[in-house]
Parts: structure tokens; sequence; C-alpha cells
């Protein structure tokens, strides 16, 4: 016999009996309920744990991943911020001076509004033509919004010019002086920053300061021709007949 096990009794009355036997019954139970023994468990723990290792050291290198992101983001927005400052001055610098040379007179310039961020803040016009009160664009007639609006996008073009600009009839709510001034400009701008504007427009006088036109025409139902026509090789044509005519 096992020295460790203790020698069972040569006799025993029945409620020892009846106390082993429940006693049996228990630990039946309590085997019954653990059920299968899992050979491999050792083997599945060892692999739980290398799974846990594993997605620590990944937790670890995707945590020093986002503070390097955050501190580049925080670079990138200090920077953006610097940046912004600097050309919001020279924009309205430019704004000024375009109001007040499309409105012969007046004066106006930009804020920045909602926010002490640059980059979350808002941006708001205030203008005041010659003869009226200080406003904000919404405040404008149509008019005078567009001529405006003109002054902040040649504004933002002298400062970062672009190879295209393409208008689409700016000119519809100005009167004739003011589209004289409108193509004015126009010229200077082409002149300082070498941009080449496509403007769409139906007014004659934009139509006879462009360099050349282009037109869509029907002359038979659902067929469209695009016509061109290079106005200035046109007027050194035209220009001897009318040195001849005077």
């Amino acid at each position: 016999a096992d020295p460790a096990l203790p020698e069972p009794p040569e006799t025993c009355d029945a409620e020892a009996e009846e106390k082993a036997r429940r006693k049996f019954e228990r630990l039946v139970k309590e085997r019954d309920e653990m059920g299968p023994v899992n050979l491999r468990a050792e083997i599945e723990v060892a692999e739980a744990e290398r799974q846990i290792a594993a997605i620590e050291a990944e937790h670890a290198e995707i945590g020093t991943a986002i503070a390097k992101l955050r501190g580049s983001i925080g670079h990138l927005n200090r920077e953006g911020r610097e940046r912004l400052a600097q050309v919001f001055v020279q924009v309205d610098q430019h704004f000024q001076a375009l109001f007040t040379r499309m409105f012969n007179g007046g004066r106006a310039h930009l804020a920045l509004v909602g926010s002490d961020d640059p980059l979350q803040a808002g941006l708001e016009i205030y203008a005041q033509p010659p003869g009226k009160k200080l406003a904000t664009l919404s405040l404008l007639s149509g008019g005078e919004q567009a001529l405006t609006a003109l002054s902040l996008i040649f504004a933002v073009f002298r400062c970062n010019p672009a190879p295209v600009c393409v208008l689409d009839e700016v000119d519809a709510p100005l009167d004739d002086i003011n589209v004289e001034r409108f193509c004015a400009l126009l010229d200077d701008m082409v002149r300082e920053t070498g941009t080449r504007f496509l403007v769409v427009t139906h007014h004659p006088l934009t139509m006879a300061r462009m360099d050349r036109l282009y037109g869509v025409t029907m002359q038979e139902r659902g067929i469209s021709r695009l016509l061109s026509v290079d106005l200035r090789a046109a007027e050194r044509l035209v220009e001897p007949e009318r040195m001849a005519a005077e």
C-alpha cells in the first residue's frame, strides 16, 4: 500500500459509511463537471502567452507611432499657422489696394473671425464703397459684391499666381464703367502674373478687350460649331484700311 494514503479502517459504522459515500458522490460529480482532461493545455498556454507577448509588442509600437504622428501633426499645425498668418497679411494688403482701384476709392479689409486659431477661423470681408458705410460682403449690392470678390481673387493671384484662371460671367452685374475697370485690371494681372485668363462673357466691352474669342453657334438644329477669332490679328488686318480711310 502507498504509505502516503491512510489505511482504511477495518470496521466502520453506518454513519461513517454514509458520510464516506456522500463525499465519494460529491467528488465524482466534481470530477465529471471538470470535463475531460486537456492533454494540450500546456502547449495551448504557451501559445497564448506568445500571442499575448506579440500583441503587447504591437501595442507598444502603435503607441510609439501615435506619439510620433501627434508630434508631426503639431509641427505641421504650427508651420501652417505661421504660413497662413504671413499669406493672410499679404493677401489683405493686395486686397485693400485692388479694392480701392476697382471702386476708384473706398476701403476694405479682411478679418479672421470665430476662433483665435487661424486654422479654425473663418474669413470675413469688410468693404466700404465710396459714399457708403463699412459693411460685410453680404450687405453689398450685386455689382459691389462682384467687384469685391474680383479684388479678393486677384489679390490671391498676386501672392500665388496659377497658370490658368477661369472667370465665368463675373462682369454680368457690372455697368460699362466698371467693366472697363475690370478689363484694365485683367490686363495688368496678365502682365504681372503671366496667368492665362479664360473669361466667359456676353458683354461686348469685355469681348472687345480679349486677345481671342471663342463662340459656339448652331446653324443647323442639333449641330453646334465652335468659332474662333483672333482679335489682335483681325485688328492688324483692318488697320491699313482704317488708316487709308482716314
